[in-house]
């Protein structure tokens, strides 16, 4: 199994920028992938050809999902998956521009394994994505992982 996947669903093209400076400026070199909506992502897991259809399914290390996405919101995208057998093992990280205590309820409600709300400044932002992707790379441990 390949776990050196990140899996991020953003829309905005800014922040997905961002990111993906932030985990280059770190030396992340993993495998990234981008989805830009919510639509994108059920059909990436949920589809015929989706990643949870195949047999030697390569789970993404963790998911950092935005709230705020186009045709199908991240609240419904992270019901889909922790309401699925197999994804349901998959941390999601929510990493929204939402501070509203009901956001925050309902992503933890419905099983998500963190919230970070985007910071404004560029050094913070960057800090955030940098201390995220260290922690769900160096020091947590999924249940479908190697060791």
């Amino acid at each position: 199994m390949n776990m050196d996947e990140i899996l991020i669903i953003e829309d905005n093209p800014h922040d997905e920028m961002m990111i993906l400076d932030a985990l280059s400026e770190k030396n992340i070199h993993n495998k990234i992938r981008v989805l830009h909506d919510g639509a994108e992502a059920l059909n990436y897991f949920f589809s015929p050809d989706g990643c949870l259809r195949k047999p030697d399914v390569d789970y993404p290390r963790f998911v950092l999902l935005d709230l705020k996405l186009p045709k199908v919101g991240g609240l419904e995208v992270l019901k889909r998956m922790k309401s699925d057998e197999r994804a349901r093992r998959i941390p999601v990280v929510i990493f929204t521009s939402s501070n509203e205590e009901k956001d925050r309820s309902e992503c933890y409600l419905l099983g998500a394994n963190s919230y970070i709300v985007k910071p404004l400044d560029a050094d913070c932002f960057s800090r955030f994505v940098a201390d995220i992707s260290s922690y769900w790379f160096m020091m947590n441990r999924t249940s479908y992982q190697d060791t």
